[in-house]
C-alpha cells in the first residue's frame, strides 16, 4: 500500500491525465480521428455542439473511451499506478508534474467561481 502523500499524488495525477485526454484542446489531435464535432443552431439562435463517434469496431471503441471521463479515468489510473509500481524512477517525475498541474487546475477552477 502507498502512503497518504503518494496516494494523493496518484489521485491528482490521474485526474489531470484524464482531463488532458478527454477535454483539453492540447490533445484534440488525438481525439480527432475518433470524434466528429457537430454544431447545431438552436431556434433561439444559440449554438450547441456535441461529438459523434466515428467509425466502427476498434475505432468506435477508442472514440467511446475518449469521450467518457469515467472510462478514460479508469485506464489513466491503471497506467499511472502501474508505472508507479513497476518503473518508479521514471514515473515519479511524471506523476509529480501531473499532480501539481491537477491541483493547480482545481485551484484555478475554484478561483474562477468567485
Amino acid at each position: 500500500m502507498v502512503n497518504w502523500l503518494n496516494f494523493l499524488m496518484l489521485i491528482f495525477a490521474s485526474f489531470r491525465l484524464t482531463r488532458l485526454m478527454v477535454y483539453d484542446t492540447l490533445t484534440e489531435f488525438l481525439r480527432r480521428p475518433f470524434h466528429k464535432t457537430v454544431v447545431e443552431v438552436l431556434p433561439d439562435g444559440k449554438t450547441e455542439s456535441y461529438i459523434e463517434i466515428k467509425g466502427t469496431g476498434i475505432r468506435y471503441w477508442i472514440g467511446e473511451l475518449l469521450s467518457c471521463h469515467w472510462c478514460t479515468g479508469f485506464w489513466s489510473t491503471v497506467v499511472i499506478y502501474s508505472s508507479y509500481l513497476f518503473w518508479p524512477r521514471y514515473a515519479t517525475p511524471v506523476i509529480t508534474i501531473l499532480a501539481i498541474a491537477g491541483c493547480a487546475s482545481i485551484i484555478q477552477t475554484w478561483l474562477e467561481k468567485d
